[in-house]
């Protein structure tokens, strides 16, 4: 029932904000507005202003709506009436109607992630887990561990790193650019800084998804390789192991983090009846030794290990917070970065660099507004932020039935001194309406692919 309201009020308030800014802004320039609709088909609630006439409804489909016109392409308009018709205003006042939509949205974006640079939000600090083998954090010689001091692009001054959440993003932005990044870190216990360079160049991003960032090295923040609630009867149990113990050594490997651990809890059962293992700890303030023997598990078509405890410790979190000015700032530089990193995934798709499984339809979005909102308040706008900017980076494409189309055709108008023939405005909205539910088929494909079994 989260996920339905979640995505319910995600959907009715991004489309209330796009139409809400054509609305202004046709209003603005004096265009009649007939009807302002949130959802399609047939009408669910509604109302007619006395004043100006414009009929105000709610559909029974709320994956959309639109602002209804004035316009002669439409319906015969009288002759009084045609200064308030929007084909007869001026060729900026009709681009204007247009872009306000999708920069409705993306102002939206702003006021979102200005609300929360604001208030604050507690995310860990930027502290790496053992990265996987192979990967490009392992080839420039980080083991984990290490705190992310200052990072930036290649040829770029760096910039001090507040939460791991930051440092993600600054690598995946890295990897789908292709761009190398040049990192700061230090090395506990002497804390001394060190300097590396991560090499994006082969790095494949056809997919943007948790594989993509595997090879990166991405397995989320630090955290300790401490010992949990345990279960009763449980091997961890068994051994003597307590909540709070701290794990140093398994066998002659030395333990980064728990990440290492689980993994190599896990791989004892590969080959089979898994073997004592021998566990360095810290209890309090002393140091023991236990004889380990995880229990074998079948998952999937393969055998695991399991001790019956949970392994590792929450992650140090520190509270990310901006002053008024950096707070604004910060939002419309974040709102930026996301909307060409869009375009450019987008661009990938196109060209056959990126995969189209890349797409996300009704069903992915669903999921993550009831994942998100199930977290708390601030997920939830930072996930209306990003569905914000993809509402407006996705209208503003030059495709026909987009915003952007529109606004091709009057770029065309703009050069050639006329506007684009009806004929040929009628065949490319089909072509474009071809096109969109194209995306959407495979957009909906996907959803269908990654959720059912």
């Amino acid at each position: 029932m989260l996920t339905l309201i979640a995505f319910l009020v995600a959907i009715a308030l991004l489309v209330a904000v796009h139409e809400l800014g054509h609305f202004a802004i046709a209003r603005a320039c004096g265009v009649q507005v007939l009807r302002f609709s949130i959802g399609f088909g047939p009408r669910l609630i509604g109302w007619t202003s006395s004043k100006s006439g414009t009929e105000y409804i709610i559909g029974w489909v709320p994956l959309g709506g639109y602002v209804k016109m004035l316009d002669e392409h439409e319906t015969a308009v009288p002759q009084k009436d045609r200064q308030r018709a929007f084909n007869t205003q001026p060729l900026y006042s009709r681009a204007a109607i247009v872009i306000a939509g999708p920069l409705a949205n993306l102002m939206l974006a702003v006021i979102l992630h200005t609300s929360v640079n604001w208030t604050g939000v507690q995310q860990p600090l930027a502290i790496l887990a053992k990265p996987a083998q192979e990967s490009v954090l392992a080839a420039a010689g980080l083991k984990g561990g290490e705190r992310i001091e200052r990072a930036g692009f290649e040829g770029d001054a760096l910039e001090e790193i507040a939460s791991y959440e930051e440092f993600r993003w600054l690598i995946t932005r890295g990897a789908i650019e292709h761009r190398d990044v040049q990192l700061e870190y230090s090395v506990m216990p002497s804390q001394s800084l060190r300097l590396t360079t991560l090499e994006m160049a082969h790095v494949d991003t056809s997919q943007v998804n948790a594989e993509m960032l595997q090879r990166l090295g991405i397995t989320g923040p630090h955290s300790q390789a401490q010992i949990g609630n345990l279960i009763p009867g449980s091997a961890a149990e068994r051994a003597g192991l307590q909540p709070g113990d701290v794990v140093i050594k398994v066998d002659e490997t030395y333990i980064v983090d728990a990440v290492q651990l689980r993994d190599l809890i896990r791989a004892s059962g590969h080959a089979g009846q898994p073997q004592p293992q021998t566990w360095q700890i810290q209890r309090k303030d002393s140091q023991r030794t236990v004889s380990v023997t995880p229990q074998p598990v079948i998952e999937g078509e393969r055998k695991i290990g399991r001790i019956g405890a949970i392994v590792g410790a929450p992650p140090t979190m520190t509270m990310v917070r901006y002053g008024a000015f950096d707070g604004i700032g910060r939002a419309a530089t974040q709102t930026w970065e996301t909307s060409m990193l869009t375009l450019r995934v987008i661009g990938q798709i196109v060209t056959g660099e990126a995969s189209v499984k890349n797409l996300s339809g009704p069903i992915a979005i669903a999921d993550y507004a009831g994942k998100s909102a199930a977290i708390g308040l601030t997920p939830f706008i930072l996930f209306l932020a990003l569905m914000s900017i993809s509402l407006g980076v996705l209208n503003l494409l030059p495709l026909p039935i987009l915003d952007g189309g529109h606004l091709m055709y009057y770029l065309w108008e703009a050069l050639s001194g006329k506007p684009l023939a009806q004929r040929w405005i009628d065949q490319l909205q089909k072509l474009g309406l071809v096109i969109l539910l194209l995306m959407m088929s495979v957009a909906l494909i996907n959803d269908v692919t990654r959720f059912l079994p």
